[in-house]
Parts: C-alpha cells; structure tokens; sequence
C-alpha cells in the first residue's frame, strides 16, 4: 500500500493514518503518562476502531485539514500524531495538537511538527487562524505552543464529573493568526 505524505520535515515525515495502524493508536493512548493531561485511561482498541480512525479517514475525503501518523523520517518508527483541525463554527481556524510517545520527548519533536504544519497551515492552505488548548498544568504542551509561535491568550475553567489532577488551574487557549505569522516572517 502505497502510504499518503502531508509533509516531511528535517525528522519527520506525516503521512494519512490507515485502517491498519489502530495498533499504533492503542499502543501510544496506552501510555498513561502520554495521557495524562488527556485522561489517565488508556483509549478502548473498540473505540479507535470504531470511532476515531474512521473519523481521521473521514477528515482525508473532506480535506485538506486532519490528524497524520507522525514517523521518524530516518528509520520509518511511528512516534505519534499531529493535527490541524477545522473548527466547524469559525471557517478558516484550524486546531493544532499532537500526541507523542513518551520516549521522543525532550527532543524538539513537538515543536518541529507544529512549526511545519503551521507554515502549510497559513501558507498552502490559507487559513487565518490556528489555535491550542491545553490544562494550564501541562507545561511542556505550553511550551511547544509558545515556541511554535502561538501566543497566550487566555486561562479559562470547563467543569468535568471527574477532574483530573491539576484541573483546579483550569485550561489554556494560545493562537496564531496569519497576520502575525506573516509578520513574523519578516
């Protein structure tokens, strides 16, 4: 099978995720401290079967935004996953966010995927707006959104039944608009 590339980077390379890679799904959400900010509990194998890949394959028909399989470029090794979302009520904003195996932490992987999907974001795919949200705890999140690019905006507090630890802090909103990347840019 032919697989599907979005983007490569000097690391990493994105590709469409396929009905065959719900192991890799299971394996990465299985991980509670890669879900730890997320939920502690590991992802159901029946719901990434039967929800959120066939919800991924459905983003690649309506394209051109969606979720990638994030590899290492040198050695083919599955890492995780990164996004650019529609935001359904605000045509032309786009979420970004990424999930990565604990073992490539540290690394500037984040910040790597995040930079070269905003750059097709704004530059080839035209949008105005890419935005994230994380718990106001999860500073390493905050800190890939920062150097990412994205600014700060606001701490805001979403009611759980079940909280997670550190929910207390409530949760935080960063953004970039095109202006500002274009800016940026020089």
């Amino acid at each position: 099978m032919t697989e599907t590339v979005v983007l490569e980077t000097e690391r990493l390379r994105l590709r469409e995720f396929t009905a065959a890679d719900v192991d890799l799904f299971v394996e990465l959400d299985g991980d509670p401290e890669v879900m730890r900010h997320l939920s502690f509990e590991a992802t159901p194998r029946d719901e990434v079967e039967a929800k959120l890949l066939p919800k991924i394959l459905q983003q690649y028909r309506e394209g051109p935004l969606g979720t990638w399989a994030a590899l290492d470029r040198a050695t083919g090794e599955f890492l995780g996953w990164f996004e650019l979302t529609p935001t359904p009520d605000r045509p032309g904003e786009a979420e970004l966010g990424y999930r990565l195996r604990r073992a490539t932490w540290g690394r500037g992987l984040a910040t790597e995927g995040s930079l070269a999907l905003i750059d097709k974001g704004f530059g080839e795919w035209g949008l105005s707006r890419i935005w994230a949200e994380t718990m106001s705890v999860n500073a390493g999140s905050r800190r890939v959104m920062e150097k990412a690019g994205l600014r700060y905006l606001r701490t805001f507090h979403v009611h759980f039944d079940d909280p997670l630890p550190g929910t207390e802090h409530g949760e935080v909103e960063y953004a970039l608009t095109r202006e500002e990347w274009l800016r940026a840019r020089g």
